[in-house]
């Protein structure tokens, strides 16, 4: 029997709930992969604990502060430690590293997956902001180098797996689902008041607090609309959300010809994280399998942007295009942050996120130094309209 080339992985944000898993998915499968990096940007009691677990030629800490920490767990292992924002976009360009899996949390992914493009490294994207802030600047550094782009989330990841063998027919549209969140037919009166905690209790998936309070305000959903105009080069029309509380379907492709493919399985990240690391191929796993007789009844519901507007803001963002989904999502991070440190209210950062993009300076044809500048414009302004 011929045997398997291991494929090399660097995965950043390995700390974290994408990263973790994807660490199970390789730990299942020694034959086929390798780790090759680690990076992490505070938790560097795990990181040092999965260092010395998969032995990767090397690790990066983002906050300089723990280096001395990480290094000294680390040095006897011969695991060559770096530090520093800088040093996570070099890595990445690292001639060993076979695929990169990016699952930072927000903009920070931004600049190491632009580096990894330019050194022909494919990408398994988990970090959806990316294509949001620079989507236009990332597709086409893409096709220059010759580079594939697997998309992680649940969604995009349905949408890739229906286009295999398709991948010549035209889409007519794309029907992204929506759990619908824990707030799910809930008015405004009620979202008044939720807590974090509240937010933070996902009734499908298990992820990180961020996503987690993305999901639950439909912001995550705007998110994946913008994501997936670049991913599958389409047309704003040519996208639609639906609500499916039971997340089993992951979302849907329509053909010109009117039939439709959709992508169906329990809700595990560990399968879209497999795919993207094994593709073309689908290797065994022990997963729990989908009964039917478990889910007697799949419901659909239309999205209530009305009372969830962070999803109505995406789409608006993406019609006008330009800087415009960088300075969202900026905005979006910020709110974010003070809704999980209780400083401002669930529905108080859809009105952050709508002041900025009404203040922020608009750039129809923006550079890399101008989503940049536009993120660091959007922060300033979101934290002033907060205080």
């Amino acid at each position: 029997m011929e045997e398997i080339k291991k494929k090399h992985i660097a995965i950043l944000g390995s700390t974290g709930s994408i990263g973790t898993q994807a660490l199970e998915v390789i730990q299942a499968n020694p034959d086929r992969f390798q780790v090759e990096v680690l990076t992490a940007q505070n938790n560097c009691d795990l990181l040092i604990e999965q260092a010395i677990a998969f032995k990767p030629n090397a690790v990066v800490i983002g906050n300089e502060n723990h280096y001395d920490k990480v290094f000294d767990a680390l040095d006897r292992l011969d695991i060559k430690v770096y530090a520093g924002e800088n040093a996570l976009s070099s890595v990445v360009q690292m001639d060993s590293i076979d695929l990169v899996l990016t699952a930072l949390v927000g903009y920070a992914g931004l600049k190491p997956t632009i580096k990894a493009i330019e050194s022909g490294k494919p990408i398994a994207l988990a970090n959806k902001e990316t294509m949001v802030v620079a989507g236009e600047l990332v597709t086409a550094l893409a096709e220059q180098h010759g580079v594939n782009i697997y998309p992680v989330d649940s969604e995009h990841s349905a949408i890739f797996q229906c286009l295999v063998g398709e991948f010549h027919n035209p889409i007519e549209k794309i029907i992204l689902t929506a759990s619908g969140g824990p707030f799910r037919g809930k008015d405004t009166n009620f979202l008044k008041t939720v807590t974090k905690e509240q937010a933070l209790k996902h009734p499908n998936w298990d992820m990180g607090a961020k996503i987690t309070i993305d999901s639950a305000s439909l912001m995550n959903k705007g998110l994946e609309v913008i994501e997936a105009k670049w991913l599958f080069n389409l047309k704003q029309e040519q996208i639609e959300v639906i609500v499916h509380p039971q997340s089993i379907i992951h979302s849907i492709v329509q053909f010109e010809d009117g039939s439709m493919k959709a992508q169906m399985g329990l809700p595990d990240m560990k399968l879209p994280i497999q795919f993207a690391m094994t593709y073309p191929e689908r290797i065994k796993t022990d997963f729990p399998r989908f009964d039917f007789l478990n889910y007697p009844a799949l419901t659909f519901e239309q999205a209530d942007t009305k009372t969830f507007r962070n999803l109505a803001l995406a789409f608006e963002a993406l019609k006008q295009g330009g800087n415009m989904s960088c300075i969202l999502n900026a905005a979006n991070e910020v709110a974010v942050e003070k809704f999980l440190k209780d400083e401002i209210s669930f529905l108080g950062m859809s009105d952050v996120v709508e002041a900025c993009m009404q203040k922020v300076s608009f750039v129809k044809r923006p550079t890399y130094e101008d989503y940049v500048f536009t993120d660091e414009e959007t922060r300033k302004i979101a934290f002033e309209h907060i205080i």
